[in-house]
Formats: structure tokens, C-alpha cells, sequence
């Protein structure tokens, strides 16, 4: 699997994730959504490589992972008004979604 059908994919589930709680706002989020992949696309491809050779552990790959939550913006909701709680809530999982699937992309079964 390419670079670019690994991030379509994962783009579809986090398209999913955010359907779930924000319907209302789908299109806004899937662009601030965009946004975070883009901002974070070549450390994404670089770690999953590092994860896939065995340089990363699952933990180090999470900590990393989660060192990124402040550039998932969510400007549409922060706009909105959402309180704070809920805001991180939808933020840890986006980055929970990013860390299962690399992990079932690298270990089938995970």
C-alpha cells in the first residue's frame, strides 16, 4: 500500500469518527481535518515507517502522536462555541483513530 492510499484511508476514518459526534458540521471539520493531515503528513509516513522496521516502539509511536494534538485545530468548533472538554475529547480521538490504525496497518489483528 502506498503513501497516499494510507492517508486516504485514514482519512476515512476520521471522517467517521467526526460524522459520529458532529454531523452538522462535516464539511467544516473535514477541512480543518485536511488541514492537521497535511500539517502532519511527512511525520505520519516517517513514523509509520520507523514503527514498521521496529525503530518505534507502540509507546514512543503514541507519545508522538500525541505531541500533535495541538496542531488538530477544530477551528469550526472552537467558533461554535464547544466547550474545552469536549473540544480535547474529539482531539484524543482523533489521535487514538491515527494510533489504532497504524497499528493494524503494521500488526494485521491489532
Amino acid at each position: 500500500m502506498n503513501n497516499d492510499q494510507v492517508l486516504e484511508e485514514l482519512k476515512n476514518r476520521l471522517k467517521n469518527v467526526i460524522t459520529k459526534s458532529y454531523a452538522d458540521f462535516k464539511p467544516e471539520l473535514e477541512k480543518d481535518l485536511n488541514a492537521f493531515l497535511e500539517k502532519s503528513r511527512e511525520k505520519l509516513e516517517r513514523w509509520i515507517l520507523l514503527f514498521s522496521s521496529g525503530s518505534l516502539t507502540e509507546e514512543e509511536l503514541e507519545w508522538l502522536l500525541k505531541s500533535q494534538l495541538d496542531l488538530v485545530a477544530l477551528q469550526t468548533l472552537q467558533t461554535t462555541g464547544i466547550s474545552k472538554i469536549k473540544l480535547n475529547s474529539l482531539k484524543n480521538n482523533i489521535i487514538s483513530t491515527i494510533f489504532k490504525f497504524i497499528l493494524e496497518l503494521i500488526i494485521p489483528g491489532a
